[in-house]
């Protein structure tokens, strides 16, 4: 099985190697260090599967997962993240990925979530599976975030850190200006005026640590 592993953090990316040694599934492996070289190398049709860092430099996993539309080859894509697990597992399915893990899975969870995939079915780690069958059977549940795009989401949950524009467009690699756009967009979708309702709301909806 041929399989692109995409991280922007060395260290990782030689971890999740070393335990894709393990597993024995894995016959070749390509890296990418950030979201755009990923998207590339995704598109062009070499890989049998794929496993996405949800949060890196340009494009994040989530903007590729919207990125490939109805490409097949989201559907054996594996997001993996140290985010509060539920908001972002939901996006990610929602968006077609194939599964979602956390960066603290185990060995034997990783190749149980890349056979599961490679098969045809769908993988979300055992501590969120549960919160995540409630919230996509209760569509009367909706939150506020849920309305915007991932661009704006993103912009949010940087926000609510306390991160500064300035900062926030480096991290994004688009212009403080175009930062400053996305925030007054996401304070009018979900009705606030500051940044600190805004740290508020995601604390309280588990996004932010």
């Amino acid at each position: 099985m041929k399989i692109l592993l995409a991280d922007d953090h060395q260290v990782v990316r030689e971890g999740l190697k070393q335990m894709l040694k393990k597993t024995g599934l894995a016959d070749f492996v390509e890296e990418a260090k950030d979201g755009n070289e990923a998207l590339i190398k995704i598109e062009s049709g070499e890989f049998d599967f794929v496993i996405l860092d949800i949060s890196m430099p340009g494009l994040s996993g989530l903007d590729i997962l919207k990125a490939l539309e109805s490409n097949k080859i989201k559907e054996k894509i594996l997001i993996m993240s140290v985010h509060p697990q539920k908001q972002y597992a939901i996006r990610a399915l929602k968006l077609g990925a194939g599964g979602y893990i956390s960066k603290d899975s185990t060995t034997e969870e990783l190749e149980l979530a890349i056979k599961k995939i490679s098969s045809g079915g769908k993988y979300v780690s055992s501590d969120v599976i549960g919160i995540l069958v409630s919230d996509f059977n209760d569509n009367n549940d909706a939150v506020l975030h849920e309305s915007l795009s991932e661009r704006e989401f993103q912009v949010m949950c940087f926000l609510a850190k306390g991160i500064s524009l300035k900062e926030i467009g480096e991290k994004l690699f688009i212009s403080e200006r175009t930062v400053s756009t996305y925030r007054t967009r996401l304070l009018e979708k979900m009705e606030m005026k500051s940044n600190s309702e805004i740290a508020l709301y995601a604390y309280k909806n588990g996004l932010i640590e």
